[in-house]
């Protein structure tokens, strides 16, 4: 009995919204556009979320980041036509690391030793850097072509490196890159060829300038083994700028101390920040925590939902008092109908349920379509602008879930309103 007088409140409420098409139309417009302004803005905020926060996991959320910085103060009072700038990690740091900090599984050096590579007329501005083979397992590079340095390369301090996708693309546009040799060009070691022996996975950067895995962008990278670039050009190295020539002495130019587990990141990371300031007078480097980078990047993407979900539920808020307003009209003009089926038996519960129900059908219209329009409109987005977008199944069901619940609040007064109508009144009603 329940079921069939609901099926019928149902089907009268399909009938009476098909009777006026344009209206129902309009109504439902509302819905449609914020559900559709919900869905694109969460995809939108999520992409750019999930971008920033793939770029911090890839640093290791098991890693300390240690980068040398060259204070300002040296670079301003210093003569740069006869300077020697000393600065940054030392190899007493990473000895003092390995011996006193607990926890730690692997320390990873990094050194940058040139800024220009070639390959017969193709010339370009890169970063050469030497590492150790353990580098592309600490922070999970990965290599499409060839393969990532070896430890016989480090034993044998062979002149081979990995490139990035970049450098591909810029020495290597016709050409496999496998097997071929670059020349790295400095002042004080001249030119020295390096065989290719692998391409790496091209890495997505984020910002302006693009920024990669601790505001390195690998793509642009050159890596050779670390005993070479000990071997061949030691801890120091020139820069010409202008006219004037810069000689500065950094033995590492990034120290990437792998932790244990993550509950030790935060104690290892001040224990490295207390040993660090012992042993430097000058602010000469940096202490990186992606652990502590990603629950911040988590807050913000949290709170850039909640923003960004109120400003498009503004619309929901719009669509819904447009839904209550025709509802409104719709029982002022249905007044004399209202009248006849109270007369002929109908409760209030009969008649609240009816409008409730022609409420509720608009909204999950709406709804609906409203979930189509906004991951076509993310997808678009995606094409043309190529800003990233995400749309997780719950962005879906919290958008449709409140359509329903803007049906049900906005539909429940003027549902209220008709059943509230005397029926005597409402049958003398023209």
């Amino acid at each position: 009995m329940y079921l069939s007088l609901a099926f019928e409140t149902a089907r009268l409420g399909l009938k009476n919204i098909h009777l006026h098409k344009l209206r129902s139309f309009l109504t439902t417009l509302g819905i449609i556009c914020g559900v559709g302004a919900v869905i694109c803005m969460l995809s939108i905020g999520e992409g750019a979320s999930e971008a920033e926060m793939a770029l911090i996991r890839l640093l290791g959320t098991q890693n300390i980041i240690l980068t040398s910085v060259k204070p300002e103060e040296m670079s301003s009072t210093t003569d740069r036509r006869t300077s020697l700038l000393e600065y940054g990690l030392t190899r007493e740091d990473l000895t003092r690391i390995r011996e006193t900090i607990p926890h730690v599984t692997r320390i990873v050096p990094l050194r940058e030793i040139a800024f220009e590579a070639s390959y017969g007329r193709n010339q370009c501005s890169a970063t050469v850097v030497g590492t150790q083979p353990a580098f592309f397992r600490t922070i999970r590079i990965t290599v499409t072509q060839g393969r990532a340095l070896e430890d016989l390369d480090e034993a044998e301090a062979a002149k081979v490196c990995v490139i990035g996708d970049t450098i591909r693309a810029r020495l290597f546009t016709y050409e496999d890159p496998i097997g071929q040799s670059i020349i790295v060009n400095t002042i004080g070691s001249g030119s020295i060829p390096y065989k290719v022996v692998g391409v790496m996975a091209r890495v997505d950067t984020a910002g302006r300038p693009a920024r990669g895995i601790g505001e390195r962008d690998l793509n642009n990278d050159i890596f050779i083994p670390l005993a070479t670039a000990d071997a061949r050009y030691g801890d120091y190295k020139m820069k010409v700028r202008s006219g004037s020539r810069e000689m500065s002495k950094c033995a590492f130019s990034d120290l990437y101390v792998q932790v244990d587990s993550l509950e030790n990141v935060l104690p290892v990371s001040e224990m490295l920040r207390q040993l660090l300031a012992f042993g430097h007078q000058k602010n000469d480097y940096q202490i990186k925590v992606p652990l502590e980078r990603l629950k911040i990047a988590e807050s913000e993407k949290r709170r850039r939902q909640i923003t960004l979900g109120c400003i498009a539920g503004i619309s929901l808020l719009v669509g819904g008092i447009g839904i209550m307003n025709i509802m409104l009209a719709t029982v002022t003009e249905r007044t004399r109908e209202i009248g006849i089926r109270r007369a002929l038996g109908a409760k209030r519960r009969d008649i609240t349920m009816q409008f409730l129900v022609e409420s509720l059908i608009l909204s999950t219209a709406g709804g609906l379509i409203g979930v189509v329009f906004g991951s076509a409109g993310a997808y678009l987005i995606t094409r043309l602008v190529e800003w990233p977008t995400v749309i997780h199944a719950w962005t879906i069901f919290v958008s449709a879930g409140l359509a329903l619940v803007v049906g049900v609040f906005f539909g429940i007064y003027p549902a209220a309103t008709a059943a509230r109508l005397d029926p005597i009144e409402a049958l003398r009603h023209s």
